[in-house]
């Protein structure tokens, strides 16, 4: 069976694009207790991988991806991208990153907003243009480059976010919870659009999930993470063959894949 533990897991730091080591991070809470958020975080995500981060709320799935973004600095412990520290990965732009909310700016139009990363780097105006338009076009937006943000169901705004994150040609691509305010049909929707962006850019995809079945749909590997303070308490090799599509879920491996994440979560739970 095609599973691993968390001490165990390949790829070994030496060949990871994401190499983490004894990381942890605790909060300093004003007037209070401090809180430890991740604990003794060991990972190592290949090149080109998709790997999805669940956990119970609060197990700091998000934060771990707020450290590896550079958004957040661990207490303790280290983090590389390429053998470089985040912050060096940031600013060259091969971190992308998407949350929950879309955050696209209100006042401009959709093309603009996919091309405003590349205008804050200082490309011309032609080339960021002809990026975004080629952006809109892989996340499935054609016809609506011209059109606002307020003019797009939740679902095309987050295409619009993925479409922006990738303009400077990341990496890595971090995302938060991307879909979990959007209704199922579109979920699903949206799921086999990002397993097909993975596919076609072949960027390395680092997702948070409440969702196991999502996770499983997806992801090449699934970091399961306890209650707080967030350890990994085991890392899953997801082996359905790709590329996958919805109907992926209709393989018995599927569903005992899912029952293993269950299981494993429940454990989390009861040994926290």
């Amino acid at each position: 069976m095609a599973e691993a533990d968390a001490r165990g897991a390949m790829p070994s730091p030496a060949e990871s694009l994401v190499s983490i080591a004894g990381v942890n991070l605790v909060y300093g809470l004003r007037g209070g207790a401090p809180v430890q958020a991740l604990r003794d975080i060991d990972l190592a995500v290949a090149e080109g991988s998709f790997v999805s981060l669940i956990g119970p709320s609060g197990c700091g799935k998000s934060t771990l991806l707020r450290v590896i973004g550079d958004l957040l600095a661990p207490t303790a412990g280290t983090v590389g991208i390429a053998g470089r520290v985040p912050r060096e990965a940031r600013l060259k732009r091969e971190i992308g990153f998407v949350f929950q909310e879309a955050a696209l700016l209100e006042w401009r139009r959709i093309r603009d907003n996919i091309a405003l990363p590349l205008e804050l780097r200082g490309t011309p105006r032609a080339e960021r243009l002809a990026k975004a338009d080629a952006l809109i076009r892989l996340v499935g937006l054609d016809g609506f480059q011209d059109a606002w943000p307020r003019q797009l169901s939740g679902g095309m705004r987050q295409r619009a976010a993925i479409a922006r994150a990738l303009s400077t040609d990341p990496r890595i691509l971090l995302l938060d919870e991307p879909f979990g305010a959007l209704d199922q049909i579109t979920r699903d929707r949206l799921n086999m659009e990002l397993a097909r962006i993975h596919e076609i850019t072949g960027v390395t995809v680092i997702l948070v999930t409440h969702s196991i079945r999502e996770a499983v749909l997806l992801s090449d590997r699934i970091v399961v993470m306890t209650p707080r303070p967030g350890r990994i308490s085991r890392i899953l090799d997801v082996d359905l063959p790709r590329p996958r599509s919805l109907g992926s879920r209709d393989d018995g491996r599927f569903d005992e894949l899912v029952r293993i994440g269950n299981h494993e979560l429940e454990k989390g739970y009861r040994d926290a």
